[in-house]
């Protein structure tokens, strides 16, 4: 009881200073200083639909804060383990309670590959081939590469932040 009243008097507290204007709004302009480019390789393996179509939401907004913020994206977006089957032309491989959602996430790749700052997307064959799908079942906008292990470190190696949501 006395944790919920102190929590309570917390949230209260902070709902009072942010309607009062002692809140500001948030940015990133201390991490910013000075870049002109972020350069980040996303290593993304969700295999839930939903968590996965999250995952690309959250990446659609940190690139639309970075060009409010005058920073020039340039994302990969890399993917490996249980989101291969989630990306594929054919669904027969996914589970049929993740068809529908599987083709929500297709169409945010392809409107994502279009988005200024995203220079491309990866699919891992290594993972092609544990996963038990097809390379040429991949959705058209991505590119599959040997072993997306060799691909992340080269884009860590040209200054790309490796990031695994």
């Amino acid at each position: 009881m006395q944790v919920t009243r102190i929590a309570a008097t917390a949230l209260a507290t902070l709902t009072l200073s942010f309607l009062a204007g002692g809140v500001h709004a948030a940015d990133d302009k201390a991490a910013l200083q000075g870049l002109k480019e972020g350069k980040i390789a996303y290593d993304i393996k969700e295999g839930d639909p939903k968590a996965l179509l999250s995952r690309l939401d959250a990446i659609e907004e940190t690139r639309q804060s970075l060009i409010a913020q005058g920073v020039k994206p340039h994302f990969i977006l890399a993917f490996r383990g249980p989101a291969t089957k989630l990306l594929q032309t054919d669904t027969e491989l996914m589970k049929p309670e993740h068809r529908a959602d599987a083709a929500k996430v297709a169409e945010k790749v392809k409107q994502m590959s279009a988005s200024d700052g995203v220079d491309g997307f990866e699919q891992c064959a290594l993972a092609v081939k544990t996963q038990g799908t097809k390379a040429e079942k991949v959705l058209p906008q991505i590119r599959v590469v040997g072993n997306g292990f060799i691909s992340l470190m080269a884009y860590q190696s040209r200054g790309y932040a490796y990031i695994a949501p």
